[in-house]
């Protein structure tokens, strides 16, 4: 078994280190990690720590850093924009996407999204559960979990865009992709996007594609078109 990941502000070299706050709390007295296990410490920025536990204490561990590693960013990036669903569907999105590799998570208030954001609540707990799906992965990096987008703001987000949808002919398996910069992939909510949607994504260059014939739920279509993404640029 791969030894858990705690996240942390900032790292220092190698040496001694306290994992003390949240993470100390969990690593200490939820995990009830031991004198002699192996963590490893990450920023969330591509920086991660392997290290020994020397000493445990009340919502604390001492630990010895013996080796420090710095992964790159993905290059190109993953951004999903992601219509916002209602229930939990949204939270089972923003889990799975993050542990097959998402960089950016966009929340998108669609046409047809029948949940609405009404404060930011919803949002911490989209960003709670990215936060918790990286460790969970191992991630050295933290994916973003931006601010609510409007339509306007996805159509021009970047040179390079992708839209799932039913209707579309080109395949995201065959369509030709960038090797640098940004892919941003657009997931509309549960009732689909909205032909004046669609229609603003295409008028800025976007690209409509189809996974399949098959029709995926919201919460399952972008950590489907990730995995195929990941194994098409070589993340897999």
């Amino acid at each position: 078994m791969s030894a858990p990941l705690f996240l942390v502000d900032s790292l220092p070299g190698r040496g001694p280190y306290r994992l003390d706050g949240p993470e100390g709390h969990h690593a200490a007295d939820v995990q009830r990690l031991r004198v002699g296990e192996r963590l490893v410490l990450a920023d969330g920025r591509g920086t991660c720590a392997d290290a020994v536990i020397t000493a445990v204490a009340k919502g604390a561990l001492d630990v010895e850093i013996e080796q420090v590693t710095r992964t790159p960013a993905p290059d190109p990036a993953l951004t999903v924009v992601q219509g916002i669903a209602k229930g939990d569907r949204g939270e089972l999105a923003v889990q799975a996407m993050t542990e097959v590799g998402v960089d950016t998570i966009v929340p998108w208030s669609a046409a047809r999204s029948i949940a609405r954001w009404k404060d930011d609540r919803p949002l911490l707990r989209w960003r709670a559960t990215a936060r918790e799906a990286a460790k969970q992965a191992r991630r050295p990096w933290l994916p973003t979990v931006t601010g609510l987008a409007s339509t306007a703001a996805v159509a021009h987000r970047s040179t390079f865009s992708l839209v799932l949808h039913e209707d579309a002919t080109a395949r995201l398996a065959a369509v030709d992709l960038p090797s640098t910069g940004e892919i941003v992939l657009v997931v509309g909510p549960e009732g689909g996007i909205a032909p004046e949607e669609l229609a603003a994504f295409e008028a800025a260059g976007a690209v409509p594609v189809r996974l399949g014939p098959t029709i995926l739920r919201t919460s399952t279509a972008g950590p489907a078109a990730l995995s195929v993404l990941s194994a098409r640029l070589g993340r897999w």
